[in-house]
């Protein structure tokens, strides 16, 4: 594949809005996942590490909620992996890269990547993090629909589970659909932010059935880690983030962008 040297204006003039992409089946996110967990095991050492990590600051996320939170900011956070999730996920993505080419992995050159692919997005972030803060408020509200006797029935948590879900949902349906494979092609390629995100919103709405099956697999791992107190993340997250690798590759074909190289990525 080809790549043009033009400056910056002259690519971005010929470029389109939005990169194309695939129509895949609705069991692609099986074969997502089979493709992350090879990943995982041909780097385990780096996977497992930022692994730990990640672990590591869900566990601080959680102190601080329980601490100076209440339950509606513990659900909001706890739903919020939908946003940082994918931020999180750029040195799996890196490693993935890597193995996909051949390169050396390391955690430190992967996280380096990393690091140089944050600026690329800076304006997705500023985004992310209002939309998150957001978010946050919203869940820190939905609280006052929590009944107010000490040890209430089923019946009478139905209104704030209802609420709780259907803001949640909605919050999540946005940003994951702009999220799932922008950062992945701005990792991956020169591009603006707007493209990505559009190229993302895009892909996911060609792609409702395989989509809405891959955040099935989301929501079903944050359960399980919330299930194990959240340990099975050590191994659930590095596998998501590498299976979300595959699927960019699978489903945006973004080869008109110049592609990164060590120097720019």
């Amino acid at each position: 594949m080809s790549e043009r040297r033009d400056g910056p204006s002259s690519v971005d003039e010929e470029l389109p809005f939005a990169a194309p992409c695939r129509t895949v089946a609705a069991g692609a996110p099986l074969h997502w996942l089979k493709l992350g967990w090879a990943d995982l095991r041909s780097a385990p050492r780096q996977s497992l590490c930022y692994g730990l990590l990640l672990l590591l600051l869900t566990y601080l996320i959680t102190a601080a909620t329980w601490l100076f939170g209440n339950i509606g900011l513990y659900l909001g956070l706890v739903s919020g992996f939908v946003f940082v999730g994918p931020w999180l996920a750029l040195t799996l993505y890196s490693i993935s890269r890597r193995l996909e080419e051949g390169r050396r992995v390391s955690l430190a050159r992967s996280m380096g990547d990393a690091a140089r692919a944050v600026g690329n997005a800076l304006v997705f972030a500023v985004i992310l993090t209002v939309v998150f803060l957001v978010w946050a408020r919203a869940a820190t509200m939905v609280h006052v629909f929590f009944p107010t006797t000490d040890n209430p029935d089923w019946h009478e948590l139905v209104p704030f589970l209802a609420v709780g879900t259907a803001v949640g949902a909605l919050f999540c349906a946005i940003v994951f659909a702009a999220s799932a494979f922008s950062l992945p092609m701005l990792m991956d390629r020169r591009a603006d932010t707007v493209t990505a995100v559009v190229t993302s919103v895009n892909a996911v709405l060609r792609n409702k059935a395989a989509m809405a099956v891959w955040a099935a697999i989301i929501v079903a791992c944050v359960l399980v880690g919330a299930a194990t107190a959240w340990l099975a993340f050590l191994v659930l997250l590095p596998m998501l983030g590498h299976a979300t690798w595959h699927a960019y590759r699978d489903i945006i074909e973004a080869s008109q962008w110049p592609a990164l190289n060590d120097s720019e990525a």
